[in-house]
């Protein structure tokens, strides 16, 4: 195969692979597809690693809003650029960079005017409104991915490219908070909890009554305490993030924050949440969702989390073993994140 700046000549039956959702509900199909290639502001990337997120799940399960099928999912990919559409610049051939879930905002929007664009009114998501990770190549608007050159491991990198950077936009709305609640332990909690202890910030990891392993792997990321969702920590919380997507979290959040705290939804997708006494909200404590990320948080995020030191925890899938690693994610069966490998 010849690579030219955006041109891609393949040999005859070239073809990549992906894990297509075709209906809601239904397991990824295995496909091939033509090497596509990049049209104007785009480049080709060949995927070295994707890691598997919460929100693939509410995708594949049907609890977002309808988008465009089939779609290829995934969108915390790291991989290699090989080709460029006319018009592009950087990055140049042969670099890492990383794909994430924001895929293209409209940059004429009052939000993007206001440097909002995670509120963008016309977006396109990574793996969602457009073809993502879960494939051997994916093709991604370069203004919207990040260089990786400095991050010489694709399977810990992938997951910083949306547990890592949704997590860093929930910890800032957190503000100046102390003493951090941490209610899911998965993925972002395991990232972001050890850039809260690297600001010199305490946390507590709330997990499923009885996930032993989950409370261990917060213990040993230097947590003050860890425990079940239903109990209450020992000393009153000034935030609490909520990476779990289960609404009854929030007024047991509510209840472990102090007078003027705040409770942050970090989840695309929550259910209900339960009615609850004001008792609960009053003294002027603040309940918050995070929506996307913006291209300044992942640029903040990933200066930060070699200085930190943030190591992801991860078990890895082959491209082809999608299925297993959404139904692990779904029941609980790995701590950290699991990461498709092409």
């Amino acid at each position: 195969m010849n690579l030219l700046d955006g041109v891609s000549v393949t040999r005859e039956g070239f073809a990549m692979k992906a894990m297509v959702l075709h209906a809601y509900g239904e397991a990824l199909r295995p496909e091939e597809r033509p090497l596509p290639v990049p049209g104007p502001g785009e480049i080709r990337v060949r995927v070295e690693a994707c890691a598997v997120c919460r929100t693939d799940l509410h995708l594949v399960d049907g609890e977002l809003p309808p988008g465009p099928l089939p779609v290829v999912p995934g969108h915390e990919i790291v991989g290699i650029v090989e080709a460029r559409g006319p018009g592009v610049a950087a990055p140049a051939i042969g670099a890492r960079v990383g794909v994430p879930w924001l895929g293209h905002t409209c940059g004429a929007c009052p939000y993007c005017a206001m440097q909002r664009e995670n509120l963008c009114d016309a977006p396109l998501f990574t793996g969602y409104t457009r073809d993502g990770g879960f494939a051997t190549h994916v093709v991604a608007d370069a203004a919207y991915c990040f260089p990786l050159d400095s991050f010489p491991d694709p399977v810990a990198a992938a997951p910083l490219m949306c547990a890592g950077l949704i997590g860093w936009r929930t910890l800032k709305m957190a503000g100046e908070a102390r003493r951090v609640g941490i209610y899911g332990f998965g993925a972002a909690a395991h990232l972001i909890a050890q850039l809260c202890r690297w600001q010199g910030r305490d946390f507590y990891a709330f997990t499923r009554a009885g996930d032993t392993g989950a409370q261990d792997l917060a213990l040993s990321l230097g947590a003050r305490w860890a425990g079940g969702s239903g109990q209450a920590p020992p000393e009153e919380l000034d935030a609490a993030l909520i990476f779990a997507p289960v609404g009854a979290l929030v007024p047991l959040a509510l209840r472990a924050v102090r007078k003027g705290g705040r409770v942050v939804c970090g989840g695309i997708h929550m259910s209900d949440i339960p009615q609850f006494p004001y008792s609960l909200l009053w003294e002027e404590r603040q309940l918050l969702s995070v929506a996307n990320l913006t291209r300044a948080d992942a640029l903040e995020f990933l200066e930060l989390a070699p200085r930190a030191g943030i190591v992801a925890t991860t078990t890895t899938y082959a491209l082809e073993d999608a299925n297993a690693a959404l139904a692990d994610l779904r029941a609980g069966r790995f701590h950290g994140a699991a990461v498709l490998v092409p």
